[in-house]
């Protein structure tokens, strides 16, 4: 593989106002892939975009308290209970409403940690940042052969995934609004929508009170003059709603038909206890019967096992689905208090609709904290559960890899050194179909539990290595 010079990078990277305030360790190359794993986040992509359509037909079902199998009867009506907890009556209705049935998000990244047993997903995102970011990564790296995205595909994908909900305009202005609380990623926004707008399309990046309604659309103004808005992609979180000042005009003009929303605004498709109802023993039927049978294994090996911490009273004598504790089964979640820190291997977060649901905030590493710290986590997801459910999830930890990184002291030499990685590929679902189009790789110390964006961390865009090349 060829390699990037230490210089060549800095200063591609400080030419960008998108990396205003970020750093991050260099590497002279991209993230290598082997062909077998390329083809699994070929599949994984389908997979998810499968996961999501079935997650609909179990929500809405269970909405109408219709049957959810073919020849026998079982019914869940707790299953929207659980993932409209919570949630303003007015956005349930919304997420409900029959134009919005078969409406799925655009971009979907799920996050996959490299472990000794091969990938694990631990979050499916739908609002995902790093979009432009990644296509930036494919574009500097992309004079290595095999690299993913480097025809623009980020770029491409994204704006057809956009333009595809309104087929009945051409050149649509589509308006990507990025709110405050998620500034840091405007930036990235700003400069994919003037890659967009260099290849003339009509895409803007805005905040939300650049809207304006008129005569029931929604429009803004672009050098003085108010000009349409056909498609808007939000770029922020549902529980943001009340500090989006335009939100009611957003709505409206969504209702008269005249915008279109991009992920649309449906609260339930964005919680983690997705992965919980996935493996709720009531519901193996379910999705034994939703899911493709390729598409089932695959999720199974993927997805670790998650459970819902409902604090709901059980009858005397049973018992919870769900780890141990001390060496006993549960009788209550209050009972992980006294898990044994072997027993710990766990985490505990918040499933969404909450301001600690995005990004690491609301994580709890049962391994990795002190047993005060372990009961505060249980006992801030039990307190929080009338409101805001929290899943618990197997730990899976990754595991060593090498890569080389050049020194962050001067003369910046390049060294292979150990670490832990989490891949996050992106999908844009465009004719109905989840196209690969780049992938960012997560490159951290080995001493870090949770992977994440960090100082100490490189951020790379992912080869693909041609089948003789093995692993």
């Amino acid at each position: 593989m060829s390699a990037l010079p230490f210089e060549t990078l800095r200063t591609a990277f400080g030419a960008q106002s998108l990396f205003e305030d970020k750093t991050w360790r260099l590497s002279p190359q991209a993230w290598p892939i082997p062909a077998a794993q390329a083809e699994e986040l070929q599949a994984i992509g389908s997979a998810c975009l499968e996961f999501h359509q079935s997650l609909e037909a179990l929500y809405l079902r269970s909405v109408t308290g219709k049957n959810l199998l073919r020849n026998k009867p079982l019914t869940a009506p707790w299953v929207a209970e659980y993932l409209d907890r919570g949630k303003p009556e007015a956005l349930v209705a919304h997420a409900r409403d029959p134009r919005n049935r078969g409406m799925f998000p655009t971009v979907l990244r799920p996050d996959l940690l490299l472990t000794d047993d091969g990938f694990v997903m631990t979050e499916l995102d739908s609002v995902p940042g790093g979009i432009g970011l990644t296509a930036f990564l494919n574009r500097l790296y992309g004079k290595e052969e095999g690299v993913l995205g480097s025809d623009d595909a980020m770029i491409r994908n994204f704006y057809a995934s956009l333009a595809g909900l309104r087929p009945d305009v051409r050149n649509p202005l589509i308006a990507l609004v990025v709110s405050d609380e998620a500034a840091t990623y405007r930036p990235e926004m700003a400069w994919i929508a003037q890659q967009m707008q260099i290849a003339g399309q009509r895409v803007f990046c805005m905040r939300p009170e650049d809207l304006f309604p008129l005569g029931g659309s929604l429009f803004f103004d672009v050098e003085g003059n108010p000009e349409r808005i056909d498609i808007i992609y939000r770029f922020f979180e549902l529980f943001d709603l009340p500090s989006i000042t335009t939100a009611q005009y957003i709505f409206e003009a969504w209702a008269a038909g005249d915008v279109a929303i991009a992920p649309p605004m449906r609260p339930y498709q964005e919680e983690k206890l997705a992965f919980a109802l996935f493996h709720h023993h009531l519901l193996q039927d379910y999705w034994s019967e939703a899911l493709h049978g390729r598409t089932l294994k695959l999720l199974k090996s993927l997805i670790p096992r998650t459970w819902v911490m409902d604090p709901a009273p059980l009858p005397p004598g049973a018992v919870l689905d769900g780890p141990k504790a001390a060496g006993r089964t549960l009788a209550s979640w209050q009972d992980l208090v006294s898990a044994t820190q072997k027993e710990r291997d766990l985490i505990i977060k918040i499933s969404g609709f909450h301001e600690t649901a995005w990004g690491a905030r609301s994580v709890v590493l049962g391994s990795d904290c002190s047993r005060e710290e372990w009961q505060q986590g249980v006992e801030r997801a039990l307190e929080l559960a009338p409101t805001n459910l929290h899943v618990l999830q197997d730990y899976r930890k990754p595991r060593r890899v090498r890569h080389t990184l050049y020194d962050a002291a001067p003369p910046h030499a390049p060294r292979e050194v150990d670490g832990r990685l989490r891949l996050c590929p992106y999908y844009f679902v465009v004719e109905g179909k989840a196209l690969l189009s780049g992938a960012l790789a997560t490159f951290c110390p080995p001493d870090k539990k949770i992977i994440h964006g960090m100082q100490d961390a490189a951020l790379l865009p992912i080869q693909l290595l041609p089948a003789q090349a093995g692993l």
